[in-house]
């Protein structure tokens, strides 16, 4: 599917709106998840697509992207990576505090188009890199995971190398609401928040969530 198509996609089946913990922020945003989930995958002729990430604000980024907002220090004037960046929520938040060059990672080429998108509504520049970067040795200042850990396949190689990463001199943030396989251990928080959250897509409409670094 071209660019184009993509991001026709996402603009014929989202509405800009403000995620409620980051109302600074505009994103194409879904307000049904299954449906939108069972249109890509007829649209694309395909069967088991994931869940369209990059189309939902959810818990854990809200979170992260508060934090960065209200704590600009953390990026400004540094090179920051946003791995998994879905609508790039992350990712825009640390430019719009001040980070030099924020790149949003994903392996989703829908998700790197809204994160075009919603890069342009909010008036921020951001590369991009579609991809895997999972256990490769970066040449940047801070990363960024904002909720990762739903899956074990995922979470214990993520992080593994996000331990990696802090040894190498990066700073390690992490936005989680309580994920099963994220690690108890070997974390500090450092902020918390009470984030409202759709019923289709989490088992509360609140969801506390915390802001990590790795100790």
């Amino acid at each position: 599917m071209t660019d184009n198509a993509l991001a026709n996609f996402i603009t014929t089946h989202t509405c800009p709106d403000r995620p409620p913990h980051c109302p600074e922020i505009v994103l194409h945003l879904a307000s049904e998840a299954v449906a939108l989930w069972q249109l890509s995958a007829d649209e694309l002729d395909q069967q088991g697509l994931p869940l369209p990430f990059w189309a939902f604000a959810w818990a854990g980024g809200q979170a992260l992207a508060r934090y960065l907002l209200d704590h600009p220090k953390r990026v400004q004037d540094k090179h920051v990576y946003d791995i998994a960046s879905g609508s790039g929520l992350v990712a825009i938040a640390a430019k719009m505090s001040g980070a030099k060059q924020v790149t949003a990672v994903d392996i989703d080429p829908y998700a790197i188009a809204a994160v075009g998108l919603n890069a342009s509504l909010n008036q921020v520049d951001l590369a991009t890199y579609q991809g895997d970067l999972i256990g490769q040795i970066l040449q940047t200042d801070v990363l960024l995971v904002g909720d990762l850990f739903y899956e074990r396949e995922i979470a214990e190689p993520l992080f593994a190398w996000l331990r990696q990463c802090q040894q190498a001199g990066i700073l390690v943030l992490i936005g989680d609401p309580g994920r099963t396989y994220l690690p108890k251990a070997g974390l500090k928080e450092l902020a918390c928040y009470s984030i409202p959250v759709s019923r289709e897509l989490e088992d509360q409409d609140i969801k506390v969530t915390r802001v990590w670094g790795l100790a």
